[in-house]
């Protein structure tokens, strides 16, 4: 069950988890509020990334096996320092599994059976909606002039539309008949 802090409880929790920054109080609200949000949507893809890692099949199993299972490292390599950047700059981030629900603009997929092809393409729209939501923080932290979160980000995306390229490249049909 979650509640919601009361004022008390915001300067008790600003007492023993704030960290001295530069950056304004507003400032870093609103990048731990987008660190936040990105770091639900990665906690969301990561999770879908493995699920159709573990139920890959057909022809091309192997190569989309080990594609999903390298993509599915890298986006749980973006976990710990999303969530250290927020605590850096004195901000707070996600405290459960509920809040990764609430907040991730990744949709679920429970189907028990999901072609490889839709596979793929799912997860290319799903990095293209971290692309956009990560953008979208990072004129956050421009506006904070939070550089240091702005320059992660950047790294991020290149991440992101590097597995959004493979994945679509991945579905894209055969020039030739020779697929």
């Amino acid at each position: 069950m979650s509640k919601a802090p009361s004022d008390a409880k915001a300067a008790h929790v600003k007492e023993y988890l704030g960290t001295p920054t530069d950056l304004k109080a507003d400032a870093v609200q609103a990048v731990a509020v987008g660190l936040a949000d990105v770091l639900a949507d990665v906690f969301a893809l990561y999770i879908k990334t493995k699920n159709f890692h573990w139920h890959m099949s057909g022809r091309h199993f192997r190569d989309y096996h080990l594609l999903l299972d390298e993509q599915s490292d890298q986006i749980f390599a973006m976990t710990d320092p999303l969530a250290e950047r927020a605590r850096k700059i004195g901000g707070t981030t996600l405290h459960s599994v509920g809040e990764v629900s609430r907040r991730t603009k990744i949709q679920d997929n429970d189907a028990l059976y999901v072609t490889p092809e839709d596979m793929l393409a799912e997860l290319r729209e799903d990095n293209l909606t971290l692309t956009k939501r990560l953008r979208q923080v990072h004129a956050v932290c421009d506006d904070a002039n939070d550089v240091a979160t702005a320059s992660l980000i950047e790294n991020w995306i290149d991440e992101t539309e590097r597995r959004t390229w493979f994945l679509f490249e991945s579905t894209r049909p055969a020039f030739g008949k020779n697929d």
